[in-house]
């Protein structure tokens, strides 16, 4: 099924990097500033379609695909893992990874022109800001998100919008009749690959998320299908006397369990199997939900929202790490990812409106919410 969509397209074997991962935290500018970025590359973007004709423009932007083409075919090839020792040439590199030099200086000058990479006076290209989060050594690599993204099962979905667009169903829906979980639990091929990713993404988001919120004022944190561990283990590192439990399906349960354990967290966090549309343990100061609330529909995200309202104690805390779509017509991540959502899982991204009136349906209260330098936010609410 899904499996033969994905199983037949082997992703290569990276090169040996060879050097000492990289350690470095990942830093990060203030969340305001980069809004008055994004503001600008908004007002900016309008300009330049008012100056070239109109066939021009749409061009450049359906061209986007070829790009994006580019940084997976790099990724997968492992083109970062061997430019972090220096510059080289193309052949080089094409020696390193196994390619074809005349077709990898063609693939890197695309790079260069996006700023992925940069090609030198002398001819080699080098590394820039952009491609260390290319490495798979790297603090925070993309490169597991990026293997995802560009297997034929996600492309083969994703240029079936015009047909969920039509129907308002899913891709997976109307090729196999069932959900985007019910796949993954069929093919471990394919979860196996969307698992990596969403680790790639916890760990792409929990800079972001410590960067704005002190996690130490609770006692008792619950983190509700909190995957594999690794945003708790981090919020517990940051937070040093306070206590976690996760609650996560068995499968991954027990892998957080190993998380925790190389954390040396052990005597302070507790792991529980089980489903938050089951149950959701109870006693905690804070209940976690990190990309959970965008995976299902108002009805499904309502149910997991009155599990967790019901396991509360009076003056608990509810926090929520999503994406808020922003009102007008500005650019924001949050608005291609809803498109993803619509095609494979049936979930949605929401604005500030829809979060607020969903969170009063099950009870809450939406306090406040706090962005971050990505497209994230942290939504706060509390009981009614």
């Amino acid at each position: 099924m899904v499996g033969a969509l994905i199983g037949g397209d082997r992703v290569e074997s990276r090169p040996d990097p060879g050097h000492a991962p990289l350690t470095k935290p990942v830093r990060l500018p203030p969340a305001r500033l980069a809004r008055v970025v994004e503001t600008l590359r908004t007002a900016l973007h309008r300009v330049r379609f008012k100056v070239v004709p109109p066939f021009a423009g749409i061009l450049d932007l359906t061209m986007g695909f070829a790009v994006a083409q580019t940084i997976y075919a790099a990724a997968r090839l492992g083109v970062a893992d061997v430019l972090c020792d220096g510059p080289m040439t193309a052949a080089d590199i094409a020696d390193r990874v196994h390619a074809d030099p005349t077709a990898v200086h063609r693939l890197m000058r695309v790079l260069a022109a996006h700023q992925i990479f940069r090609e030198r006076r002398d001819g080699r290209f080098e590394m820039t800001a952009l491609s260390q989060a290319l490495r798979s050594d790297a603090a925070v690599s993309i490169r597991p998100l990026l293997l995802m993204l560009s297997h034929p099962f996600y492309w083969e979905h994703f240029g079936r919008l015009t047909d969920v667009v039509r129907t308002g169903r899913t891709s997976l829906e109307t090729e196999y009749g069932k959900g985007l979980f019910e796949c993954l639990d069929e093919d471990p091929e394919v979860a196996r690959v969307f698992n990596d990713a969403m680790t790639c993404v916890t760990a792409m988001s929990i800079p972001p998320v410590l960067a704005v919120y002190d996690f130490s004022r609770f006692r008792t944190i619950i983190d509700v299908g909190g995957g594999d561990g690794r945003m708790l283990t981090a919020i517990l590192e940051a937070a040093t006397a306070s206590r976690g439990v996760l609650l996560e399906l068995p499968a991954l349960a027990e892998q957080a369990r190993k998380t925790v354990r190389s954390a040396g967290l052990t005597d302070r966090a507790t792991i529980e199997s089980g489903s938050f549309f089951d149950h959701v343990p109870r006693g905690g100061d804070l209940y976690v939900l990190k990309h959970v609330i965008h995976d299902w529909r108002d009805d499904r995200a309502r149910e997991i929202l009155r599990q967790v309202r019901d396991a509360m104690p009076p003056r608990a805390v509810l926090l929520l790490v999503e994406t808020v779509i922003p009102p007008g017509n500005g650019m924001h991540f949050g608005k291609l990812l809803d498109l993803d959502m619509l095609i494979f899982a049936g979930g949605r991204e929401r604005t500030r409106a829809e979060f607020s009136s969903l969170l009063f349906e099950t009870g809450f209260h939406l306090d406040r919410i706090v962005p971050t330098v990505t497209h994230l936010s942290l939504i706060e609410a509390t009981a009614c």
